[in-house]
């Protein structure tokens, strides 16, 4: 019966707030591509920050020790963002690369709608990175839903509840990455799921190992904590890092701001939920 009821949870929490997410993002916001993007930058930071590190260093672990994995996970991304982009770059040959190069020296207005496009070749690592992370913060999530589930199924709904809620804006984030890394709606959606479905496989497996992993799980999320900061860093902000008018740098600091706000707000159900 807890076996079930773990799966069930997770389910609702891992897959159910990627659709959410979804709903949101290709549905009601999808005219906001670029208000996303900022939206997305600013989630993704402030879940690294106000959520995944200080829970980790809130567990007792080592803190020297939490802050190499955070450092190594930080070269392991931009390691695999290299190694994504020179894939890509062979893919589709050195011209197409140069001309992707001279693109980026021309005036940022004259490709206002082009930008999106060409930068869709940009986070191509960060896609791989943003849904590498993604998936450990999901297991670890599941086996956080499994450890309140065997405590007591009132408090395994509440934190399966609480992991959904916080978890829709971390997808948000996840999805714009995927959509500017040329991947269509389906096949973020799909991929993103397939992350989202991690949940489960945390919940089964911490169902049986809870205390083997409780250990180890301050280090996932310093790592999860890592590729978050990355693609923040690294792919999004940068593509927010263009001349707008006095109006436009404003509506891009406030999207930012919202999607801190926002995991700031749902983290606090989070906590109440754990």
């Amino acid at each position: 019966m807890t076996l079930l009821a773990i799966v069930l949870g997770t389910l609702c929490a891992g897959i159910g707030s990627v659709w959410l997410a979804a709903a949101l993002s290709f549905g009601l916001l999808a005219r906001y591509t670029q208000h996303m993007l900022s939206l997305a930058a600013g989630a993704l930071l402030a879940t690294a920050f106000m959520h995944l590190l200080p829970e980790a260093f809130e567990s007792g672990a080592d803190a020297h020790d939490l802050f190499v994995v955070l450092l190594v996970g930080l070269v392991f991304f931009f390691l695999l963002d290299k190694a994504e982009l020179w894939h890509h770059g062979h893919e589709h040959g050195d011209a197409a690369h140069g001309h992707h190069r001279h693109a980026q020296q021309d005036d940022h207005n004259h490709h206002d709608h082009d930008h999106d496009g060409a930068q869709a070749g940009g986070p191509v690592g960060g896609s791989w990175a943003v849904l590498a992370g993604d998936s450990v913060h999901c297991f670890g999530d599941g086996v956080l839903i499994a450890s309140a589930f065997i405590a007591d199924l009132r408090l395994g709904m509440v934190a399966a509840l609480a992991v959904l809620a916080h978890e829709v804006p971390h997808h948000m984030g996840d999805l714009m990455v995927l959509r500017a890394g040329a991947s269509n709606k389906r096949m973020a959606l799909v991929k993103v799921s397939m992350a989202g479905a991690v949940t489960t496989l945390g919940g089964v497996v911490g169902y049986w190992l809870v205390a083997p992993l409780e250990g180890a799980l301050p280090y996932f999320l310093a790592l999860a904590s890592a590729s978050f900061m990355y693609v923040a860093l690294a792919d999004l902000i940068p593509q927010l890092q263009k001349r707008l008018s006095a109006a436009q740098t404003a509506a891009q600091i406030a999207w930012l701001l919202a999607g801190v706000g926002l995991v700031a707000a749902v983290s606090g159900l989070a906590h109440g939920g754990h």
